[in-house]
């Protein structure tokens, strides 16, 4: 059967984006803060399904049918309840003091000498226990201001330490939002992914550390301060990563973690068990609009496929696209302007996942360096974007500040890892050819 093809297709993903792109815009520039997220992402996306709708051919049931089969698919299903488990993971370890000892834990044995590394650190160990670059940063910069502050340090290189190293921690998670969206759209494991990327950001996490150990030393070395924690609440973060890595069911890996964290929670007197249970439910509610725009997502992406929208795309794509390594570039390309515009790397992973996964097929690019491409390059744009909720957050704090590319300039983990990013675009390229 020959395939549809439709550029039109594309329209209601246009709708989408425009509307969210512009609205952000907008309302930016009569200076409303987080403009970016005063609209939400489940309202744009409704309005680029109901444009589909109308712009579709066949009757209302049939496109229902679409839609629905869509936005019940097997893969859109199990992201969309590993984000109601991550949700509940992330609240409950949270509420029963997990990130304030993890937190201090790294403080008490981090040298005040080596403050900025020593947030980065921090940050990303954070980040990859809990799955969130923002609840990092909102975790940490206070600290780290505070941090700074103390010992005559650049506060706002300070405060790019903690965004750096919350999206090092967030590309690596496997309880990411991000993570999931990569895993279940290339239909990879979450390890392989894992592996995939710490090939990437470990490098630059290192060359990160060695630039902030040189240029990040304070003039005054502060005075050591102690800091308290209980090292049996940082336990549920540990068994969450060590299980996820071994190959556990992520089910398993999660529930294990909701329950580790409830037992220790009661014990320790952090909350009743009727407690527990509500803490549970609010990391439910908590993922709602993820839940709800990946439902959204699904549904529409299998209307534009079934109207030839991404078989479109895909034509064109392949005149440009050459090999593999210009398919990896494409892919790159594609998850890097999908961020630009929506300000969300779970969004941009979404939108050009189904299309990602089409070109990775075509040109023998592996599902999981599909993903992990995916993954790094929408968290290389979210760390860098002006009107990201990451920037808007950190810079938020800084009450001096004249200008956010005053923090964004000192964000050297994103270009460092971009950078090794294509060059092993490259190199694996060369490397191929040598072996042929």
């Amino acid at each position: 059967m020959e395939k549809k093809v439709s550029g039109k297709a594309l329209l209601p993903f246009g709708v989408f984006v425009g509307v969210y792109l512009i609205t952000g815009i907008v309302l930016n520039a009569k200076g409303v803060e987080m403009a970016f997220y005063q609209l939400p992402a489940p309202v744009a996306a409704m309005l680029g399904v109901v444009v589909a709708f109308v712009l579709f051919k066949g009757s209302i049931n049939e496109k229902m049918e679409v839609f629905l089969r869509g936005c019940g698919h097997v893969d859109v299903m199990t992201m969309c309840f590993i984000y109601l488990f991550a949700g509940a993971f992330t609240t409950v370890s949270s509420e029963m003091g997990g990130v304030d000892a993890v937190v201090n834990l790294g403080m008490s044995v981090i040298p005040p000498q080596f403050v900025a590394a020593g947030v980065f650190v921090i940050s990303g160990f954070i980040g990859l226990a809990t799955g969130t670059s923002v609840g990092t940063v909102v975790a940490v910069t206070p600290i780290a201001i505070g941090l700074a502050e103390a010992g005559g340090l650049n506060v706002y290189l300070v405060v790019a330490a903690t965004i750096c190293g919350a999206m090092f921690g967030d590309n690596l998670s496997v309880i990411s939002d991000t993570t999931i969206a990569a895993t279940r759209t290339q239909g990879v494991e979450m390890r392989d992914k894992f592996r995939a990327n710490f090939a990437i950001a470990l490098p630059a996490a290192v060359i990160t550390i060695v630039v902030l150990l040189i240029w990040g030393r304070p003039e005054v070395v502060p005075e050591a301060a102690e800091y308290s924690f209980n090292f049996v609440k940082v336990l549920p973060y540990l068994f969450v990563l060590v299980a996820s890595l071994v190959g556990l069911n992520v089910f398993l890996v999660l529930t294990g973690g909701i329950v580790f964290s409830g037992v220790i929670g009661i014990v320790f007197g952090s909350f009743s068990v009727l407690e527990f249970a509500n803490h549970v439910y609010t990391g439910f509610t908590g993922m709602f609009e993820i839940f709800l725009l990946s439902m959204l997502m699904g549904g529409l992406a299998t209307m534009v496929q079934e109207e030839g929208g991404i078989e479109w795309v895909l034509q064109k794509v392949k005149k440009v696209i050459k090999n593999k390594n210009t398919a990896e570039l494409g892919i790159v390309t594609m998850a890097s302007l999908a961020d630009i515009a929506t300000a969300n790397n779970t969004v941009s992973i979404l939108i050009t996942g189904n299309v990602a996964k089409e070109i990775s097929e075509e040109y023998g690019v592996e599902p999981k360096r599909t993903a992990s491409l995916l993954d790094l390059f929408s968290c290389v744009f979210q760390g860098v974007l002006p009107y990201s909720a990451q920037i808007l957050f950190a810079c938020a704090l800084l009450t001096d500040l004249n200008s956010p590319f005053q923090v964004i300039s000192l964000c050297w983990y994103q270009l460092i890892v971009a950078v090794i990013a294509v060059i092993s675009i490259f190199t694996a390229g060369k490397l191929r050819k040598s072996k042929a």
